[in-house]
């Protein structure tokens, strides 16, 4: 197979992979330039092929152009971040990996392979932009995101409150915290926490979900760019430099990338940042609240998160217990999202009946406080004038509900339950709760905390149901 064998080949190749591919040859003409490259250009292929790479992407300074670099001096560049304007003027932003072409110590061509993220980068932009706007002092003070404080976080479990007792004393202090909990146990109400009622309240409070952003733009949103950086970049603060003075959250820390990390351990050593690209060491006084929703040692051990950054974060460590093992604040959680609900909703519902209580205590909660106020807001929105809410009312997510046990439940053995055909299904909870709590007080031979223990109800609301 010949040279111009060769080169056909790889034409069809890389007119049929979903990767944009530009390939020039030793005295920078285009002679592959597939489709995907050109839309991601937005430019006519039969305007680039056979052209010279210097005439016609003319915007890109040639000092800048990685490109020709690969052909001049034998350079590869992989995964470079460029923002550059096309034969049309319209500015685009890819990351590119460009490779020489060596045959025999010579370089005989140049292979570039581009990804679009031309509207990533538009969005990051947009975040550092509304990011500065929101620090900015407000006309009112009730423009503006919700803040959250400790009043608002809600529990009479006795771990949990010593748990909150932690969080009140971290506020006083500029520590960092690492919070760990499954997804929907609070962890971000419990950052704004900290930071409300902490000395810095009226500094910045800034946050970044780490997943929500490839890595080739973190750097960039939190160390901030300097001109010259990279091909299209333009001086711009980061989060740390925005949230200075204040706190600065970081959500999913274990998806930031693992060199990013330790540059993140640097910044938290040394107090300054270097914006990406620049020369200069920029002082910051930083907060850090980072959050995870696995255990660290278990993303320690998966390479996901550094240990030492870790240790360097676990200043002050807190770990939200999951709803499921905080059962008795269930009803106290489910009645203050009945009031936020009901008064969104406009609806007159002022409790629950103890068997909807009962069901709700039931429930295992994977998705935790969230899941259960979107099981609170359904009931509320489907209500009609009820003024209290049944278990009828709460509608579990299917295959989640576990019924207690697999017996019949038209039939009770062993008590001698009469068979219940004809009852409503009120009925039926209601003698099933009855057998269930008999069951219980019998096991433990009267000890009541012991009993709610079982059952998975608190002391209190098994006391009420004894007494009905």
């Amino acid at each position: 197979m010949d040279i111009r064998e060769y080169e056909e080949l790889l034409k069809e190749m890389t007119g049929i992979i979903k990767e944009a591919v530009h390939v020039v040859d030793a005295g920078g003409r285009s002679i592959i330039y597939n489709q995907a490259m050109a839309n991601l250009e937005e430019t006519r292929r039969e305007e680039v092929l056979g052209t010279l790479f210097a005439d016609t992407f003319s915007n890109i300074p040639k000092e800048e152009s990685t490109m020709l670099n690969a052909l001049r001096y034998g350079e590869a560049t992989m995964n470079k971040q460029q923002t550059y304007l096309n034969k049309y003027g319209k500015e685009i932003t890819t990351v590119n990996s460009t490779i020489p072409v060596n045959v025999d110590g010579k370089t005989v061509a140049a292979v570039e392979i581009a990804r679009d993220i031309t509207d990533i980068k538009n969005m990051s932009n947009t975040i550092l932009e509304l990011q500065e706007e929101s620090i900015k002092p407000k006309k009112t003070e009730h423009q503006g995101i919700k803040h959250y404080n400790f009043a608002d976080i809600i529990g009479e479990d006795p771990e949990f409150v010593k748990l909150v007792d932690s969080a009140k004393k971290a506020s006083q202090n500029r520590a960092s915290v690492f919070i760990y909990g499954e997804t929907g146990t609070g962890k971000e109400l419990f950052a704004q926490s900290i930071h409300y009622d902490g000395s810095r309240k009226n500094k910045p409070f800034l946050a970044q979900n780490c997943a929500a952003l490839p890595a080739s733009l973190l750097e960039g949103i939190l160390f901030g760019t300097a001109k010259g950086g990279f091909t299209g970049a333009v001086d711009r603060a980061g989060l740390f430099e925005q949230a200075s003075g204040g706190t600065l959250l970081l959500d999913e820390i274990s998806a930031m990338p693992y060199d990013l990390q330790s540059k993140l351990l640097r910044v938290l050593q040394e107090d300054y940042i270097r914006r990406l690209g620049g020369m200069k060491d920029v002082p910051v006084d930083v907060r850090i609240i980072a959050t995870v929703n696995e255990k660290p040692e278990i993303l320690i051990e998966k390479g996901a998160l550094r240990k030492d950054l870790y240790y360097r974060l676990g200043i002050v460590n807190l770990d939200l217990p999951p709803l499921r093992e905080r059962r008795e604040d269930i009803p106290v959680l489910a009645h203050r999202l009945l009031e936020k609900q009901s008064r969104r909703f406009k609806k007159k519902i002022s409790g629950f009946s103890e068997n909807a209580l009962g069901k709700l205590q039931s429930h295992d909660y994977p998705g935790n406080i969230r899941e259960l106020e979107n099981i609170i807001i359904a009931a509320v929105s489907m209500a009609d004038e009820e003024s209290l809410l049944d278990a009828e009312h709460i509608i579990l997510p299917a295959g989640l509900y576990q019924k207690p046990g697999k017996k019949d439940m038209t039939t009770r053995d062993n008590n001698g339950i009469e068979k219940m055909k004809g009852k409503s299904l009120s009925d039926h909870l209601g003698t099933i709760e009855k057998e269930l709590i008999r069951e219980a007080m019998e096991k433990t031979k009267g000890n009541v905390s012991r009993a709610a223990d079982m059952l998975g109800i608190s002391r209190q609301l098994l006391q009420h149901k004894l007494k009905k």
